[in-house]
């Protein structure tokens, strides 16, 4: 069975809603952030990062979301969440990198605005510049799913599973993605995924915004 050390609407989310998804045995650990759990010497021994989240597979630790997500999905291919046809397989890749280096990356900034000056009134500024660079990403987003029910193709991927996590992180801004045109119709409709009503009702997220 594998264990998912997680804590709600973290980075765990992706690869829980894979798990979820993928329908195999899985047990959830709570790594409680409010205690600062994730920097315990406990947990620094399974993840060094000191982050969230870190699958164990009987004796195989593995950390980073994108990382997990992709693993649980080549151990099980039977699931289908990574697209077989070559020119569809290297565009979810294409999404999949864009998602985690890009937009996830950005939207470290906006959140920790702390971490990337040492004064404090650089602060609201770089709020003001992220919300910005943001909002560029989720209008290309937006651009790209005018057409679609999904990231790729014709099916549900992971790169459904990672876009949904960072639209959850994302609805406090000032443009939230529910208020782009297909975005928020695409929103709507993986919402409804049982694997993500599943998981968001493990982890207590409302979904009733996107109904």
């Amino acid at each position: 069975m594998y264990t998912l050390f997680y804590y709600p609407r973290n980075a765990s989310l992706a690869p829980h809603f894979v798990l979820e998804a993928l329908q195999v045995p899985y047990q959830l650990e709570l790594v409680d952030r409010k205690k600062n759990v994730q920097r315990s010497a406990q947990y620094l021994q399974l993840n060094p990062t000191g982050r969230i989240p870190t699958l164990v597979d009987d004796e195989f630790v593995l950390f980073e979301s994108a990382a997990i997500c992709l693993y649980l999905c080549e151990k099980h291919p039977e699931g289908h969440l990574i697209p077989a046809e070559p020119k569809q397989k290297a565009e979810f890749y294409q999404w999949l990198m864009y998602l985690t280096t890009t937009v996830q990356a950005e939207l470290m900034i906006y959140f920790y605005p702390e971490r990337h000056t040492q004064s404090a009134l650089m602060y609201d500024d770089i709020v003001r510049t992220q919300q910005s660079r943001v909002q560029e990403m989720l209008t290309l987003l937006d651009r790209h799913l005018a057409d679609k029910t999904y990231m790729v193709g014709e099916q549900f991927t992971v790169c459904d599973c990672y876009l949904f996590m960072l639209c959850i992180w994302a609805d406090e801004l000032a443009k939230p993605p529910l208020q782009f045109e297909h975005l928020g119709r695409y929103l709507s409709g993986i919402s409804r995924h049982p694997a993500i009503e599943a998981v968001c009702k493990k982890e207590g997220t409302e979904l009733g915004m996107y109904r």
